[in-house]
């Protein structure tokens, strides 16, 4: 699995794993219920692959984030994405010390870590070893 099949949909909770694509939309899966809906194709949807988070230095894509914490964290959970914004912003300094605080907002950081644990409760994390 790559995060070229998992999306994120606005307005939805949580992530969701691509099944298939119909003229009006596609089909998708819930990580969270493992429920199958129906997105439109007018609907905002990013494709995790297609996200990258900002440092001083350049822009990271969104799987090197993963795996930075996956390193941290053993491949195991890491911590709730619902703890304060202090926490959320200490931890992620341990994790990415280059980020750019001024782009980089506490709700991203809770939305990068709460994928994250949805990915490792469903055994999706299998594509931080895969070679580009």
């Amino acid at each position: 699995m790559s995060l070229e099949n998992i999306l994120s949909i606005t307005g939805k909770p949580g992530l969701y794993q691509l099944k298939s694509k119909a003229k009006s939309g596609f089909v998708v899966e819930s990580l969270i219920d493992k429920k199958t809906s129906i997105v439109g194709i007018n609907q905002n949807v990013s494709v995790l692959k297609d996200i990258s988070i900002y440092t001083y230095s350049k822009e990271m894509p969104l799987k090197e984030v993963f795996k930075k914490i996956a390193e941290k964290e053993s491949n195991g959970p890491t911590i709730n994405h619902k703890v304060d914004k202090k926490a959320l912003e200490s931890y992620f300094n341990e994790v990415l010390p280059d980020y750019d605080e001024e782009r980089v907002y506490a709700s991203d950081i809770k939305k990068i870590v709460q994928w994250y644990n949805l990915l490792e409760s469903n055994g999706l994390l299998g594509f931080l070893q895969e070679e580009e």
